[in-house]
C-alpha cells in the first residue's frame, strides 16, 4: 500500500483501478485491519476527488450516523 495518497496517486486511477479497489473493499479479506484502512482511505480520496470514477462505490465509504451518548 502506498504511504501517502498524492494528487498524483488519484489521477492515475482509471475504472478499472477503482473496480479493482472497490472489490478489494467488499471482499473484506485483509492481511491486517490496517491494509484495509488503507484501501477505505483511498477510495474516500477518491470519492472527494474523483467523483466520476467513484459514485457506483460511495456505499463502500458512507457511514451511519451514530449517537455518542
Amino acid at each position: 500500500m502506498s504511504a501517502s495518497i498524492t494528487p498524483q496517486h488519484l489521477e492515475a486511477f482509471d475504472e478499472a483501478g477503482v473496480a479493482e479497489l472497490a472489490r478489494r473493499l467488499e471482499e473484506d479479506d485483509y492481511p491486517s485491519p490496517f491494509d484495509g484502512l488503507a484501501d477505505w482511505h483511498l477510495m474516500r480520496a477518491l470519492a472527494i476527488h474523483r467523483p466520476d470514477l467513484a459514485r457506483p462505490y460511495v456505499h463502500l465509504v458512507d457511514q451511519e450516523p451514530f449517537d455518542e451518548d
